[in-house]
């Protein structure tokens, strides 16, 4: 049966450096198994916004509540990747010396793990199988015994996407998926992750607008540390608090 309800909601959440407001009382929510983009000019909060929930920064004052009761505030980085939140950073974190399928055999989320045992191919079938449709997913079935570290950019972004989920995440959290990517990566990556939505809630933030368009179901805009408009890429677009702070002069295709 799939949850129903809010997975995330930050709650007057206050982020501040030394008199700067990097988030201000933000209110923010995301249902499980949605696919939200955060968009915003720099310094809008974005990044704070995932530093938040995964732990990284500690908000001044507010709530950060996962699922229906767990106040994320106060817990430590690795306590919230147990709790079943993952992100993937912007710069790829892959192993460059191991092959695609070692670099997803140690992200498994295993009780035993670690560089020996996935090296000495102690994996077992499930485990294998895991592995195997997570290469499919993610477009790299015929690159899994190729290195890492060869991989295009948009290859390597693929790899990490899998590496986040084989940990096997109720939310997912991604940081400007596609900068540096090939139209046709950008495309590919659009795909991914509208199929990684019918299982996971996914936030991501992005500056893209083309690819803001491809995948966006609820946009929400951020300026200053707070939310400013939320709703689909139409509404957004038509706004004229976002024309003014975030698309300035661009031309907004309708």
């Amino acid at each position: 049966m799939t949850e129903r309800g809010p997975i995330i909601t930050l709650e007057g959440v206050i982020v501040d450096y030394d008199g700067f407001k990097a988030l201000n009382n933000l209110n923010f929510m995301v249902e499980y198994n949605e696919l939200r983009v955060v968009i915003g000019p720099n310094g809008a909060g974005k990044t704070t916004l995932l530093d938040v929930v995964c732990g990284k920064t500690k908000p001044a004052s507010g709530r950060v509540i996962f699922g229906k009761t767990v106040n994320l505030v106060g817990k430590r980085e690795d306590e919230i990747v147990a709790l079943g939140i993952g992100r993937k950073f912007q710069a790829p974190s892959i192993y460059g010396n191991l092959t695609v399928w070692e670099n997803l055999d140690l992200s498994l989320k295993r009780s035993s793990k670690g560089v020996f045992p996935t090296l000495l191919g102690k994996s077992n079938a499930a485990e294998r199988e895991a592995i195997a449709r997570n290469l499919e997913t993610i477009g790299l079935k015929d690159y899994a015994h190729t290195r890492a570290g060869s991989l295009s950019h948009g290859q390597k972004q693929w790899l990490e996407i899998g590496m986040v989920i084989l940990q096997d995440p109720s939310l997912l959290l991604v940081d400007e998926p596609v900068a540096g990517m090939t139209d046709k990566e950008t495309e590919q990556t659009g795909r991914l992750l509208q199929s990684l939505a019918a299982k996971h809630a996914i936030v991501v933030i992005e500056h893209d607008m083309e690819f803001v368009r491809q995948i966006a179901r609820v946009v929400t805009v951020l300026h200053e540390g707070t939310v400013i408009c939320e709703g689909t890429v139409e509404k957004v677009q038509a706004d004229d608090r976002v024309r003014e702070i975030y698309l300035g002069r661009q031309k907004v295709a309708h």
